[in-house]
C-alpha cells in the first residue's frame, strides 16, 4: 500500500464557473475561503492572470512556530476552468506542495469545483517528518469548498 500523497474534494457550488474563477483568481478572497485557519492577511497580490506570478500571504500556524509569509507561486492557470500554486517560506523556492482547483461548469448558474492538496513531489524527508502531511485535512478543505460556495454566491 503506497502513502497518500494529495487529498481531493469536491462539489458543486450554486454559481456561473466565471464568478466561482473571480473568487480564486483574487488573492484578497482567500483568508474568507481557508477552512485551515492558517491564513491571516494578504501579503502583496494582484489578481491571478498567468503562471509564474507570485503573491504573497501572512499566516499563522504552529507547525510553523507561529507567524510567518508563505510566497505562492502560480503553477497552472485557465480562466474558469484551472488554477494552482505552489507554496513556500517566502524568499524560498517552492518544496514541493501544490493547491490546485479544476473548475467545470455545470450549466449557467451551477460550477463543479474540485480542489487538490498534493504533497507528492515533496522530497526533503527533513520536511516530511517536520511538517506532518497533510498539514490540512479533508474535512478543512470541504469547509473552504463551503465558504467558497458563500463567497462566489455574493459575487
Amino acid at each position: 500500500m503506497s502513502e497518500q500523497t494529495s487529498v481531493t474534494v469536491e462539489r458543486v457550488i450554486e454559481a456561473p464557473v466565471a464568478d466561482v474563477f473571480d473568487v480564486l483568481s483574487n488573492p484578497e478572497r482567500h483568508e474568507k475561503l481557508d477552512g485551515s485557519g492558517f491564513i491571516r492577511s494578504i501579503d502583496h497580490a494582484d489578481r491571478i492572470q498567468e503562471v509564474g506570478e507570485v503573491f504573497t500571504m501572512n499566516m499563522e500556524g504552529p507547525h510553523m512556530g507561529g507567524e510567518y509569509k508563505t510566497d505562492n507561486h502560480v503553477t497552472g492557470y485557465a480562466k474558469d476552468k484551472l488554477l494552482a500554486w505552489q507554496t513556500a517560506p517566502a524568499g524560498a523556492q517552492p518544496p514541493g506542495w501544490e493547491w490546485v482547483w479544476e473548475l467545470e461548469s455545470q450549466g449557467p448558474d451551477s460550477t463543479l469545483v474540485r480542489h487538490t492538496y498534493d504533497w507528492s513531489k515533496v522530497t526533503d524527508k527533513d520536511l516530511l517528518e517536520k511538517l506532518k502531511f497533510p498539514l490540512v485535512t479533508e474535512g478543512e478543505l470541504e469547509d473552504t469548498l463551503g465558504k467558497l460556495a458563500a463567497e462566489a454566491s455574493t459575487n
